[in-house]
């Protein structure tokens, strides 16, 4: 341990940006630990058989307004344009409405989140025109307006747009994402449903959106391509690492320097409290001889089946291969913890909260040890958002050198 002044495990957003500020900036030794076979966390891509560049742990989209972060990572990729829109496709409930968005198979489909085009798809060209210009006349100084508001409205027609939203868009596509019943789900996340009063169909309104030119794992790579810093792949740090009565210790030797975590807080400490509750996914990956298959990246099924949405990887990617393209179905359940498993959403609940905060207490006793990321934090972040902490907590260690 003397070749490292630095640990950090994993090398995802967190643990990469983290380990190239301290290497770079900081002129440590780095040594990287990652569990996986290779680097970029769950925004790890790659070509599949067929060629197609495919996100093997669920599709991830750039985009973020914070340009620190934007700046950060465009010294390691140049970027495609890209700006990522959503529709939703779903059977069609009412014979008499003519969708615009109608499909040969009777299904009808319309832009999220829920605009003016989404409008007109939902109730007809006519009567959507009609519903949505009540609505900018209603809200005139607003770009969107949440279920919340419109519920309120004592216009009876306003007031039933939001629920028509709720029931097409949001309580749907919930139960099957958290296994939750409609009395489950919190109200205050349903109020907070919005309703877009443009046709602006981009699901995303960042000032920076786009996706890496060669994807992101050439990014991470090259992130990571610094003489301050040592990668090890295939390794389970916790085999490694002894936490005891407030000292660190690595491959049996004490280790003074700072230990950047970025695994689950209940693993690191050996699930003493008890597991913390997560969601995970299953994917189903099919290569088709076709040159496309649905008109978008991403087409959320809000209402039927039992997967949520449905991924065309060409349509992210850019690519141009002829007579081939992959698609990805995904299926959320309750994450069991079993060998091969992987926990990809925190499931936020007062209970779990408090839960994590004695792992977090546990965590404290080590002056040189840090927890960052979705997991070691057990909250929901955005690529730009982890991005941001990592260069936030790296800025402290920096000025503690």
């Amino acid at each position: 341990m003397k070749l490292c002044d630095a640990i950090v495990i994993g090398a995802g957003y967190a643990g990469a940006v983290a380990a190239r500020r301290l290497a770079e900036d900081g002129g440590r030794r780095v040594l990287v630990l990652e569990r996986r076979p290779h680097v970029g966390g769950n925004a790890y891509d790659c070509p599949d058989e067929a060629g197609v560049l495919i996100h093997l742990y669920g599709p991830h989209i750039f985009h973020t307004n914070d340009r620190r972060v934007f700046d950060y990572l465009s010294r390691f990729t140049k970027w495609r344009r890209y700006q990522h829109c959503v529709i939703a496709n779903l059977p069609r409930d009412n014979p008499e409405v003519v969708p615009a968005g109608k499909t040969t198979d009777g299904r009808f489909f319309f832009p999220v989140p829920f605009n003016l085009d989404s409008m007109k798809a939902a109730f007809g060209e006519k009567e959507g025109a009609r519903l949505g210009q009540k609505l900018l006349d209603a809200y005139p100084a607003q770009s969107q307006v949440t279920i919340l508001e419109l519920r309120q409205n004592p216009d009876p027609e306003i007031a039933a747009i939001a629920d028509y939203v709720y029931e097409h868009v949001f309580v749907h596509y919930t139960m099957k994402q958290w296994g939750q019943t409609p009395e489950e789900i919190d109200p205050a996340t349903t109020a907070r449903v919005p309703v877009r009063l443009s046709a602006d169909p981009r699901y995303f309104l960042d000032a920076y959106q786009g996706m890496p030119l060669e994807g992101y794992t050439p990014m991470f790579e090259k992130m990571l391509d610094h003489p301050n810093i040592t990668v090890e792949l295939g390794q389970d740090a916790l085999r490694r690492l002894d936490l005891a009565d407030g000292t660190v210790r690595f491959d049996g030797e004490l280790f003074q320097g700072p230990v950047i975590y970025t695994g689950q807080a209940d693993e690191l400490f050996s699930f003493r409290f008890g597991r913390l509750p997560y969601r995970t996914l299953d994917f189903g990956f099919e290569t088709l001889e076709r040159d496309c298959f649905q008109t978008h990246g991403t087409v959320n099924y809000t209402v039927d089946g039992d997967f949520t949405r449905i991924t065309e990887f060409k349509h992210l990617t850019g690519q141009v291969l002829p007579g081939v393209t992959t698609i990805m179905k995904e299926y959320s359940r309750a994450y069991s913890g079993a060998e091969g498993e992987i926990p990809y959403y925190a499931i936020i609940n007062p209970e779990n909260n408090a839960l994590y905060a004695r792992y977090r207490a546990e965590a404290a006793q080590y002056r040189n040890l840090y927890l960052l990321g979705r997991l070691a934090e057990y909250k929901y972040y955005n690529m730009d958002a982890i991005t941001a902490k990592a260069l936030e907590l790296t800025d402290r260690l920096l000025e503690k050198k």
